[in-house]
């Protein structure tokens, strides 16, 4: 790519950024949500923030719905609070996140109670935390947790990383529930839906190099390897609606917009003083997601990118490489299964 195809790139790249951090009112809410009754839904990091309030919103429309969630406190806290709210009761899926072999244990618990899954949300991420931080097999910490299936968690005293599971391979485990849920809807189609980020649009390649410790990796930031994790969450959900799309699996890709979390726990401290300017409550974060997840309309979208909020978006023009997306589900069997 030429310098001045590169300039241009990054000029409408930006230029769709912009316009997605500041949305206009949404013309879409959680009360517009159909009547979930006999629909099965896992919803990962549903214990706080985007999360929360996207299981809060399922719950009220009657769907069954599984937080998958490592801490088992804070999740069953959360389900009391929402049995409050909502008069309905979410179901604790244990994925304490503390080996490879978690996410396997965690899908053969949820196949010995459900045959069916009718919607994957696939939440949960980490942002931005110190480059130090990698797996004790020597992956980007934050590569591993969004897209490869390993995140990590440390251990005192030994100052060790351990390895944990995440949604390549937790997709990769219910795709047979998927498939029998799709059977089962008058429409027949599941869903999957894979929250990524706006900032999708400040790289236009994964650097392969920097997905292992190394120089390379220890020469990036941990923006510029939290950008290319979400990069990759959209090249996935592509492939995963170009290779399942005649299993009846829609697979849909978004930007959930601007939100006050957990996830920017590692936040600069500039962050603390911009917050009300730039960024939204989780209600907000949770609507994009929620709209992908459960509305007629968002059948017709797979493979698609969405923006804040509920709305179809171009995305990062980078991200319809079908070579660099095949190469990376190659990359992500190779390193996980």
């Amino acid at each position: 790519m030429t310098l001045r195809s590169l300039f241009w790139l990054y000029l409408v790249n930006f230029c769709r950024l912009l316009s997605q951090s500041f949305p206009p009112s949404p013309k879409w809410s959680a009360d517009d949500i159909p009547d979930l009754s006999g629909r099965v839904i896992i919803v990962t990091g549903g214990n706080t923030g985007i999360g929360r309030e996207t299981i809060k919103a399922l719950l009220r429309r009657n769907a069954k719905v599984y937080m998958a969630a490592r801490n088992e406190i804070k999740a069953r806290n959360t389900i009391r609070e929402l049995l409050q709210d909502t008069g309905k009761e979410a179901i604790f899926l244990k994925l304490d996140l503390a080996s490879l072999e978690s996410v396997r244990e965690a899908a053969a618990e949820f196949k010995s109670k459900e045959t069916e899954l009718h919607v994957l949300f696939n939440n949960a991420g980490v942002m931005w935390p110190p480059l130090h931080q990698i797996s004790a097999d020597g992956y980007d910490l934050q590569f591993a947790t969004n897209v490869m299936g390993t995140a990590f968690k440390y251990f005192a005293p030994n100052n060790k990383f351990l390895p944990l599971p995440g949604h390549f391979l937790l997709t990769h485990h219910l795709l047979g529930n998927l498939k029998a849920g799709a059977k089962s809807l008058p429409e027949k189609k599941s869903r999957i839906i894979n929250t990524s980020s706006g900032t999708i649009y400040l790289t236009h390649r994964i650097e392969w190099d920097t997905l292992v410790d190394g120089p390379k990796r220890r020469g990036s930031s941990t923006e510029a390897l939290y950008y290319q994790s979400k990069f990759a969450n959209v090249l996935f959900s592509n492939e995963l609606a170009r290779r399942y799309g005649d299993d009846g699996i829609i697979s849909i890709s978004l930007n959930p917009g601007n939100i006050d979390s957990e996830l920017l726990r590692h936040k600069p401290q500039i962050f603390k003083y911009l917050s009300p300017y730039i960024l939204y409550s989780p209600t907000y974060g949770a609507l994009t997601q929620l709209w992908a997840g459960t509305t007629p309309e968002a059948a017709a979208c797979s493979g698609t990118f969405l923006a804040p909020w509920a709305r179809i978006a171009h995305p990062n023009p980078c991200t319809d490489d079908l070579a660099v997306a095949k190469k990376l589900w190659e990359w992500l069997e190779e390193h996980t299964l």
